[in-house]
């Protein structure tokens, strides 16, 4: 484990040095001042940043490779003949595949995301990330390792067929853990005239409020904002307003210790 916090070619040293830049920046400017840095359920969010951040992603990478082997063996017959020997961007340059990569994930993302809100028994997942009722950066690293299943197999097909390189996927998962800190973060951001293209702390905190603003709520998108202004699913307020309160409707139900919401969506 020690050896992973020291090299910069894992996710995982990139995780800390993240975690430590938006923590430094919501002590010098914070948007809620009477916001404290150790606040309740603090030691669990941190649970959730290690286990999510590092042991489930390897987990899940190997089954990730499993489920892809076998999707090879299923259709290496067929013209197309297996995904991995597709590899359509294996040639291009890495800032194109870069590029390409962030924006076609995080649409699957978006779409994901619409779909945690959209069906019930997702929504039972979904709802430990919703249990957050002050939010920070941490709070970006709270969400049941079934989410981490479901994103992962619905994007890691693109990622063989496209054949993106390793560095670049590396590059992309630094890059939506820097925007999903930032959004989730203490700080009063709302990028300007980019709000229209990019998620940030102003407009994800109406994602998490108690209210819904639509029937399935608002402001799904990860990285790109972009997606809830196209499909009008976006609200985000002109003034530096915030929600009274955070969470769901039903969060009395919800458990509070570590191994309950583990259990919860197959418990209950």
């Amino acid at each position: 484990m020690l050896h992973v916090l020291w090299d910069t070619r894992n996710y995982f040293f990139w995780l800390l040095v993240v975690s430590f830049v938006c923590f430094l920046l919501e002590r010098l400017w914070p948007w809620r001042r009477e916001q404290k840095a150790w606040r309740p359920q603090m030691g669990q969010d941190l649970f959730w940043l290690i286990f999510n951040g590092h042991y489930a992603g390897i987990a899940l990478a190997f089954v990730s490779v499993w489920g892809i082997d076998q999707v090879g063996l299923l259709i290496g017959g067929w013209p197309v003949g297996s995904p991995q020997s597709i590899q359509l961007l294996k040639a291009q340059p890495l800032w194109l595949q870069f590029t390409f990569f962030l924006v076609f994930k995080d649409f699957l993302e978006w779409l994901i995301h619409n779909l945690l809100h959209r069906v019930p028994w997702l929504w039972t997942f979904h709802k430990l990330h919703h249990s957050i009722e002050t939010l920070d950066w941490i709070g970006n690293m709270r969400f049941h390792w079934m989410e981490i299943l479901l994103y992962k197999s619905l994007t890691y097909l693109p990622l063989v067929i496209l054949g993106i390189d390793g560095r670049v996927i590396l590059w992309v998962a630094i890059s939506s853990t820097v925007i999903g800190h930032l959004n989730h973060s203490n700080l009063n951001i709302s990028w300007g005239p980019l709000r229209y293209v990019f998620n940030s702390p102003r407009m994800h905190v109406w994602h998490h409020d108690l209210i819904l603003h639509g029937q399935h709520g608002r402001n799904f998108g990860i990285i790109f904002s972009l997606w809830d202004w196209l499909f009008r699913t976006a609200f985000m307020p002109t003034t530096a307003q915030q929600p009274e309160r955070l969470g769901f409707h039903d969060m009395s139900t919800f458990p509070q210790s570590l191994l309950r919401r583990l259990l919860f969506p197959f418990w209950r």
